[in-house]
């Protein structure tokens, strides 16, 4: 299998941009809004003085190792929810206990990336997306023609989803909305014979299922590609797996993942995503991934 490291850079946004960053900070502008976020990875200068960025609202973290917290709005006229926009899809943000906001804007790349390999397919593309979150992978392969199997453990990440594909006007399109944990379900999909040509995971750290099921990524991730690999149908498209917040490398990620596929031959890219700033060179990153496609045929 051939392997290659690169930058997985999503710098194809309209509606979001990363303004400044530094001492432990992030500056962001998500359509209509601005924000402030705590980010400890930004630990160098920014550009201007953090007491002086000016935004809607800022998130004030807790003490403690989790990511909750509370908004603290400045702007009293910013509404908690907006509508936002990527390469014709519409969708809400949202100001969350947990400083997200409804999206993962560094996905971006890989959302353009499957979109094409959807698009490019001879074939109708069925395609798994596990710890689906809000939807926006799932609603970007629809829209290229995909028939999308979403998965995610929150019954109201899929309800923002479903809220989404109205949004973006893609009601019509087969996405099944599935709250359950990933692990159990990707078995009884074995059991059932299905199979897949793409698979998408983007597993956290530490989570709980449907009926309180642990899942701990060191632990769990290797067993759940065992599986994934006997979902794959006999032409696979492709598939993406990130981590954040883990003490890995990419390189174990994607050998890891390259593990159960070595069979297949094909090409795989690792690396680390980032954001870059909207007015200089510098770069946040923010998560590993690997990325498995087969080989080219032309």
């Amino acid at each position: 299998m051939k392997t290659d490291t690169r930058l997985f850079l999503a710098d194809d946004w309209q509606d979001y941009a990363l303004l400044d960053s530094g001492d432990g900070h992030k500056l962001e502008r998500f359509g209509s809004q601005t924000l402030i976020r705590p980010d400890p990875q930004a630990f160098w200068q920014p550009r201007s003085p953090v007491r002086d960025w000016q935004a809607d609202a800022v998130f004030d973290a807790a003490a403690g190792e989790d990511e909750r917290g509370q908004w603290r709005q400045i702007n009293p006229a910013a509404p908690d929810q907006w509508q936002m926009g990527w390469n014709g899809l519409t969708f809400e943000a949202r100001r969350t206990p947990f400083r997200h906001v409804g999206l993962f804007q560094e996905h971006s790349v890989h959302w353009r990336f499957a979109q094409t390999a959807i698009r490019a397919a001879p074939r109708p593309v069925r395609v798994l997306n596990l710890f689906g979150y809000t939807g926006m992978m799932s609603l970007a392969c629809a829209a290229a023609g995909a028939e999308v199997t979403h998965l995610d453990a929150s019954p109201k990440s899929n309800l923002y989803g479903k809220q989404n594909q109205i949004l973006s006007g893609l009601e019509d399109r087969p996405i099944r909305w599935i709250a359950d944990d990933a692990v159990k379900f990707t078995a009884r999909e074995v059991r059932r014979g299905r199979q897949y040509d793409a698979i998408i995971l983007d597993p956290p750290k530490f989570g709980r299922g449907t009926r309180n099921e642990t899942w701990r990524f060191e632990q769990d991730l290797p067993p759940l590609l065992a599986t994934l690999r006997q979902l794959l149908s006999d032409t696979p498209l492709f598939i993406i797996l990130t981590a954040y917040a883990v003490r890995l490398s990419h390189i174990a990620l994607a050998q890891a993942l390259a593990s159960h596929l070595n069979d297949l031959g094909g090409r795989m890219e690792m690396g680390e995503m980032a954001l870059p700033h909207a007015d200089d060179d510098r770069l946040l990153p923010t998560s590993i991934c690997a990325r498995w496609q087969p080989a080219r045929t032309d």
